[in-house]
């Protein structure tokens, strides 16, 4: 097949890992023998201030494992969502007019990419099909904000196909769609098992330059809102025994708030702020941690949960999104966000965790190889069908 994907979320030199997640899916399916192109839209505004400026500097056209990515510029005005997403889709359609037709579009992260359904739909016979992909806040905060959700339903409504990283997205995605004859499929992300694999938790803290002998727990991701970090601060404030030690490997704009809630806790000396790593030292984090915590208040199906599984590392969460698809045990999976309850899990999970089998056991059926697959027959499905 002849796959075109269009999303808002990929890696660029500036910002190496950010959707790398995205980048690994479709350097995938180009391995599995299908040629696959990425158009990446991105926004520029008026006043290229702040992280504009960081964004402008992008290639407009690079070659990454073995992908062509090509990223015109549109016009962004802030508190202008909707005609955001327009511009957006129109542009990426200016280059997709460029081309030979693919077989399939995919929107790959719901908004804004998936304004182009629509403008597809409208152009009837010998336009490719159009196939939408959930990641998590793409779906669940768009359609949750007032006069967004209507916007995207109408764009669902336009797909030719819809799937998701998990199942609570898709049954959000299918609920804005009228229609019951559009394909809707699960295709969870995978997890490299080669990569996020057990070890000795010694010898990766020696590599990382940690403290051996005492616990860590560790929060991976980004440092913004809808992750919440400063709650993972409090619950290990009050679930962490003395000693313990706490690290925050992501960056974002609640770095500072979370540096000064630390003083103000008295553990500036017991929190480390290691920034954002490669996957490939991501591994070595979660070996050397004895948990991850994840209090997120929205969530696909995270990969930081996925990748700490793999390692035999502990995990507790909020139940966020597809969370609980992963994480079933009550031990490891927390139904509010109260920071005295999660304290005590914490504190529960540190004195009594569970075995490494058991939790590899979680992962073993989400390999790369059967999410790929499970995507490879949606697509050649809607391509099939055409328009």
């Amino acid at each position: 097949m002849d796959i075109a994907v269009v999303t808002s979320l990929y890696p660029t030199p500036a910002r190496p890992f950010e959707g790398i997640f995205a980048a690994r899916r479709w350097e995938g399916m180009l391995a599995r023998g299908h040629r696959v192109s990425v158009v990446h839209p991105l926004p520029f505004a008026p006043l290229p201030l702040g992280k504009y400026r960081e964004i402008a500097r992008a290639p407009r056209r690079e070659t990454r494992g073995g992908i062509e990515i090509v990223r015109p510029r549109h016009l962004h005005l802030p508190g202008r969502p909707r005609g955001n997403a327009d511009r957006f889709a129109r542009r990426a359609l200016w280059v997709l007019d460029a081309r030979p037709r693919p077989d399939v579009v995919v929107c790959d992260y719901a908004w804004p990419a998936s304004a182009l359904a629509p403008l597809l739909a409208a152009r009837g016979a010998g336009a490719p099909p159009c196939v939408v992909n959930g990641r998590g806040s793409d779906v669940l905060q768009v359609a949750g904000e007032a006069g967004l959700g209507a916007s995207l339903a109408a764009n669902l409504s336009a797909a030719n196909g819809l799937c998701a990283v998990s199942q609570d997205l898709l049954s959000v995605m299918t609920g804005l769609v009228p229609r019951d004859d559009v394909p809707s499929v699960l295709v969870p992300n995978g997890v490299d098992t080669e990569l996020f694999r057990p070890g000795d938790r010694g010898a990766a803290r020696r590599e990382l330059g940690l403290q051996v002998d005492c616990p860590w727990v560790i929060v991976v991701g980004h440092l913004i809102p809808r992750k919440d970090p400063l709650l993972a601060l409090e619950v290990f404030h009050r679930g962490a025994p003395d000693g313990a030690r706490l690290a925050f490997v992501g960056r974002g704009p609640l770095a500072e708030a979370l540096a000064s809630r630390a003083d103000a806790l008295g553990l500036s000396g017991r929190v480390h702020f290691a920034g954002e790593r490669p996957p490939e030292e991501l591994g070595r984090w979660y070996r050397a941690a004895d948990a991850l915590l994840l209090t997120s208040a929205r969530e696909g199906r995270p990969n930081v949960v996925l990748e700490a599984l793999a390692t035999g590392t502990p995990v507790l969460a909020t139940a966020a999104g597809g969370t609980g698809e992963v994480l079933s045990d009550p031990r490891w999976l927390a139904e509010g966000r109260d920071p005295a309850l999660l304290g005590a899990m914490l504190a529960a999970l540190l004195a009594a965790p569970p075995s490494r089998s058991e939790l590899c056991a979680l992962v073993e059926p989400l390999s790369w190889g059967h999410s790929l697959a499970t995507l490879e027959t949606l697509l050649e499905e809607v391509a099939r069908r055409g328009r």
